[in-house]
């Protein structure tokens, strides 16, 4: 088995051209094979990429695959979960029924699903009503993307990485099976950890491509080790309990050391071919998204700990 810091110091930093998400997915697919941890994939995925939205769709996809390790390798996944009202779980209007009612069903529509028809199997949030309290009770459910009653509407591509498909999802009376409600509640055990998870390890890829991007420009040695620490900084709290606010203060301050790094490499981008550089400066406004719900996690996990030695 390859070890992560090796592959990404000594594998070749020129990428194969990826023309379309079907050439990332087997990129990716044979990455899997090779590594076993959801982060090193994500890691040397990004590393092998040629642009920065591929490297972004492996850490997506390994999130999910780390967040439910159960899951076959071998199909690709879209986390369901964004309505017309937002993320949180109070915006959650999509419904699973049942079965006191009869067989299992969905409806619903979720208006921004990653990857859209790409994806094999949806991951969908879906609430079964309210608690005593008048909160959203939340179920995760997995569906073939193929089942009757699901509809996928593939939205214009975005600004940045468009490359990586989107669609809006609509369920309409789709039957559930038993075994396709996953045990546990749905925001405490998928939804809220999956926004820590997914910024490890897509932070962690996309610090793979850099690190890619840096050894073939010939950027200056303690530039790239810098990048590498901070690949392997990532690796460790992708390995941790998402959950714990002393996880969340830790990825608080790898993003801060993370953005200063990217700010401090504007100058060597001059040294990168012209393709690489135009995606970037096109692609790069990606890292700003859910820069306030980061906000809101540290500041709770800096409130969970104030009394603390």
């Amino acid at each position: 088995m390859d070890t992560l810091p090796r592959f990404l110091l000594s594998e070749s930093p020129h990428p194969a051209p990826l023309g379309s998400v079907e050439d990332w997915w087997k990129q990716h697919l044979r990455l899997a094979l090779r590594f076993s941890l959801p982060v090193d994939v994500a890691l040397a995925a990004g590393f092998c990429a040629d642009r920065l939205g591929y490297a972004f769709a492996s850490g997506y996809h390994s999130a999910i695959r780390s967040l439910l390790p159960g899951l076959p390798r071998e199909h690709r996944y879209a986390l369901c979960a964004t309505e017309s009202g937002g993320g949180h779980p109070a915006a959650m209007n999509t419904r699973l029924s049942g079965p006191e009612s009869g067989p299992w069903r969905l409806d619903g529509t979720k208006t921004f699903v990653t990857l859209g028809h790409a994806a094999d199997e949806l991951l969908v949030v879906a609430s079964e009503g309210q608690d005593e309290g008048g909160r959203n009770r939340l179920r995760l459910v997995r569906l073939d993307a193929r089942r009757a009653g699901v509809t996928l509407t593939d939205l214009p591509p975005p600004p940045f990485v468009p490359e990586v498909p989107h669609a809006e999802l609509r369920l309409e009376g789709v039957a559930v099976e038993l075994g396709e409600v996953l045990p546990g509640d749905g925001y405490v055990r998928f939804l809220k950890p999956f926004r820590t998870v997914e910024d490890c390890h897509v932070f962690a890829a996309v610090l793979g491509w850099l690190l890619q991007v840096g050894r073939r420009s010939g950027w200056p040695d303690e530039v790239r080790e810098g990048l590498l620490a901070l690949a392997v900084t990532m690796r460790g709290l992708a390995q941790m309990d998402p959950a714990s606010p002393e996880v969340h203060l830790a990825l608080g301050g790898a993003i801060g050391l993370f953005r200063e790094r990217v700010a401090s490499l504007d100058p060597l981008w001059a040294q990168v071919d012209a393709p690489t550089r135009e995606r970037w400066e096109r692609d790069r406004p990606l890292l700003q998204i859910a820069g306030k719900v980061r906000a809101l996690r540290l500041e709770s996990a800096r409130r969970s700990l104030s009394g603390r030695g």
